[in-house]
């Protein structure tokens, strides 16, 4: 995890926009920037690295930005940015259409399409947080990503709630992570960002039956995900959560050639395996690693970490913390973590 700040009042009055403008270039994308206050513009703006992702929490006076098809053509990253408002409001033109955005709202933009942002209100700031989240780490089905700009998404009730508190959390405490903290930070935000937007495709009923499914899929990989540390997790937990059968919930899995379970088990022995190798748990006992992933059975837990790894769980992390020392199995699984996304 990286930061890099901003602090208007750090820089002469006639160098402030700009330095404001570069640092919002590099956490966006190529943009042209404009504010009736740039002669001597207020504002603060950090950039927070969060393993793939970024995270920026900013306040600024009155501002507009625009995402022009040259600039597209120039540099894409192909992302997806999410704002949070927090004070002031965002007024989006693109696509022949204009949307409002307030605080309690969400406002998603794809760094591909043009678009233009007026930020603030009035002469008041603007104050809110960024997220930029590569495209391909969503696996959101092929252009939906434009159906999901066009959904009112709220940040004070369901999932996007739960995407708004990690937001304020992150940016509050920055300072509190370790930089191991990074990559399982951002596998959260792109855990919550997907449900959030499957869960919005998926009231689209005139989508197609075969992508409702995919997207209640998603929905329930992420969930299941961000409760791996209840021991009590389970597929009946997991059906009543989602208000379907036990064997609808089966049947999406199989069609995945998968099982609830199967999938349960190995994403905490992932998220064990990757404490595992943390240094910074070297002297947290094995077992207790394992129970903080829902996995309290000691000996039933080895077995499993056996079976699937090849080697007992302390010879894993003896392996694995010797300086210099990645075991086979280490490189070998983070392959097939990064085939398997």
């Amino acid at each position: 995890m990286y930061e890099t700040a901003f602090r208007s009042e750090e820089f002469p009055a006639a160098e402030r926009f700009g330095r404001w403008r570069e640092l919002v270039q590099r956490a966006h994308a190529p943009l042209e920037a404009d504010s009736p206050h740039r002669a001597d513009f207020q504002g603060r703006l950090r950039v927070l690295g969060v393993g793939a992702v970024t995270v920026w929490p900013a306040t600024f006076q009155p501002a507009v930005l625009r995402r022009t098809p040259e600039l597209i053509r120039r540099y894409d990253p192909e992302a997806v940015h999410v704002s949070l408002p927090l004070r002031g409001r965002l007024r989006v033109a693109r696509e022949g259409r204009a949307d409002g955005y307030g605080p309690g709202s969400l406002c998603v933009l794809d760094t591909s399409c043009p678009c233009e942002v007026w930020a603030g209100d009035g002469d008041g700031p603007y104050s809110g947080i960024g997220l930029e989240v590569p495209r391909n780490l969503l696996n959101l089905p092929p252009g939906r990503l434009a159906e999901v700009t066009r959904h009112r998404l709220s940040a004070r009730e369901g999932l996007g709630a739960l995407l708004a508190q990690f937001l304020s959390t992150v940016a509050a405490d920055a300072a509190r992570y370790r930089p191991s903290d990074g990559p399982r930070l951002a596998a959260v935000a792109v855990d919550l960002l997907s449900a959030l937007f499957a869960h919005a495709l998926e009231t689209d009923r005139s989508l197609p039956p075969e992508d409702q499914r995919r997207a209640l899929l998603r929905r329930v990989q992420a969930f299941i995900r961000r409760h791996l540390h209840d021991p009590h997790l389970s597929p009946r937990t997991i059906a009543a959560a989602h208000h379907i059968s036990l064997s609808h919930l089966h049947r999406l899995f199989r069609d995945e050639g998968s099982t609830v379970s199967a999938f349960l088990r190995d994403q905490r022995l992932r998220r064990i395996r990757q404490d595992l190798s943390d240094p910074g748990l070297h002297g947290t006992p094995i077992h207790a690693v394992a129970a903080r992933w829902g996995l309290t059975d000691p000996s039933a837990f080895s077995r499993a970490f056996r079976l699937a790894y090849g080697t007992s769980p302390s010879d894993y992390r003896q392996r694995a913390l010797a300086p210099g020392g990645t075991p086979a199995v280490a490189r070998n699984g983070l392959v097939a973590n990064a085939a398997g996304r």
